[in-house]
C-alpha cells in the first residue's frame, strides 16, 4: 500500500521518516517531490569495468545550468536528505522531468528500510536539455512492509552505499564477489 499525504506528515511526526529540508509544498497526494543537488558527475573512463573501482569526476551545475547530453551517464544528487526506518521508499521521476526526455534512475529506483542518505541519481536524456540545480527531479513514494525486518539497511556491515554523501556516488559493483 502506498502511504498518503497524511499518512506521510503522521510518519514524519513519528520520525519513521525524515526529509531534510522538509517543505510543506512539496508534499503531494501520495508522494514527496526532491530537488536536483547542485553536483553532478561523470565517470572518468569511456569504458567500465563492472570488476573494478570506475572513478569520477564531480563538478557543480553552473547557475546558468547545465546542458546534459545524450548517450553520456551522468550521476546526481537529490539536494534533499532521507530517512525511511519502517517504509520502502522508491524514487521516481516526474512527469515534467520525463516530458524533458530526462530519465533518473536506469535501475535504482528503489530504495530500502533503513535507507539514510541522499539520492544517487542515474541521469540519462534523449536530446540534450538544459537543467539547473534545485529543480524538481523527482518525487517519493512510500510503501508499508509486511512483517519484520531482520536488519535494516544502515545497520547492515555489507552495505555499500551507507556512508553519507551529499554528492553522486559512482557504482560498488566491484566489490561484489562475482
Amino acid at each position: 500500500m502506498i502511504l498518503t499525504d497524511k499518512e506521510i506528515l503522521d510518519q514524519i511526526e513519528k520520525g519513521t521518516i525524515v526529509v531534510k529540508p522538509f517543505e510543506r509544498k512539496c508534499l503531494g497526494t501520495n508522494s514527496y517531490d526532491v530537488h536536483l543537488g547542485k553536483t553532478l558527475a561523470l565517470y572518468k573512463d569511456e569504458i567500465l569495468d563492472a570488476r573494478k573501482h570506475n572513478e569520477i569526476e564531480l563538478f557543480e551545475i553552473p547557475e546558468e545550468g547545465y546542458v546534459l547530453e545524450p548517450d553520456k551517464l551522468y550521476l546526481g544528487v537529490t539536494f534533499e536528505y532521507t530517512e525511511t526506518h519502517s517504509h520502502v521508499p522508491f524514487l521516481e521521476g516526474k512527469s515534467s522531468v520525463g516530458r524533458l526526455g530526462i530519465d533518473i534512475h536506469a535501475t535504482a529506483g528503489k530504495g530500502d528500510v533503513g535507507f539514510c542518505n541522499y539520492w544517487t541519481l542515474e541521469i540519462s536524456v534523449k536530446q540534450p536539455v538544459r537543467v539547473y540545480a534545485g529543480m524538481p527531479i523527482g518525487q517519493l513514494i512510500y510503501f508499508e512492509i509486511k512483517g519484520d525486518v531482520e536488519v535494516l539497511y544502515n545497520k547492515k556491515p555489507n552495505a555499500k552505499y551507507n556512508p553519507k554523501a551529499n554528492v553522486p556516488v559512482e557504482s560498488m559493483m566491484f566489490r561484489n564477489q562475482f
